[in-house]
């Protein structure tokens, strides 16, 4: 849709466009976190507003000497999570947009089980009404996998695995996308190492999907262009006037 709207700027009359894309956000989980922070946090960065989330934590990078303990208390966080009636306050998760994207989340998920992806919680429908989904975690995700490369748009997280700094810089920028990213370690070098490793228009450290109206929100590549908030914002909504006047010299 981006595309059409640059595309159809373009044919009309070259009108500026500011253009938010979605993505596919890698959230890093270093070695030495709290595991249970870590784990909430990822849980909210994923499955925030039912997954329908542009800048949603979709590809969650663990270090392999927490992964499994990671892996098991998020399919066990995941399994807790209420899902019903979004009126009801007891409820944390309400029902996807509509039928297409209930479809387009459901294949998704069949195509991470026959990919090899390992299915540790939800994984199906929820119910038999209405277009919900049963909060869904897959582990072992590898990154040819069409889950860990696709925008999925629903509750469907992926956790994978990586040993080092610079594996994790590399594998998180594999992507066209470029919105968002997180890191998680205690270890400040290392956080901001990663920060300027990786290529996304907002980078959290130690929490999710904070955003402020003085910080510049927008995305690298494919995630879109310009900025909203922040004095970048105005940029988009104004327009750079150069006057020049020759005046008469004065004489000294």
């Amino acid at each position: 849709v981006g595309k059409l709207i640059q595309t159809g700027s373009g044919q009309s009359n070259l009108k500026r466009v500011t253009l938010e894309l979605g993505g596919k956000s890698p959230n890093i989980i270093l070695g030495d976190v709290d595991l249970d922070y870590a784990v909430e946090q990822a849980h909210f960065g994923l499955f925030f507003n039912m997954g329908q989330c542009c800048c949603a934590g979709s590809r969650t990078f663990v270090e392999d000497s927490i992964y499994d303990e990671f892996v098991a208390r998020s399919a066990e966080r995941a399994k807790k999570r209420t899902v019903g009636d979004p009126f009801d306050l007891n409820n944390e998760q309400g029902p996807q947009v509509d039928d297409e994207q209930l479809g387009k989340i459901l294949s998704l998920i069949d195509t991470g089980k026959k990919q090899g992806a390992r299915l540790v919680a939800g994984g199906a429908r929820h119910g038999d009404k209405g277009y919900f989904i049963q909060p869904t975690v897959f582990a072992d995700v590898k990154d040819s996998m069409t889950i860990a490369r696709e925008e999925i748009f629903g509750p469907v997280q992926q956790i994978l695995r990586f040993k080092s700094l610079d594996e994790i810089i590399e594998r998180a920028n594999d992507t066209p996308y470029g919105l968002a990213a997180a890191v998680f370690t205690k270890d400040i070098d290392k956080a901001f190492y990663l920060v300027q490793g990786v290529r996304a228009g907002t980078v959290w450290v130690n929490t999710y999907n904070i955003l402020g109206s003085q910080a510049p929100f927008g995305g690298y590549k494919m995630s879109g262009i310009g900025r909203e908030n922040g004095s970048y914002g105005l940029e988009n909504y104004t327009e750079v006037k150069s006057v020049i006047v020759k005046i008469p010299q004065k004489n000294s």
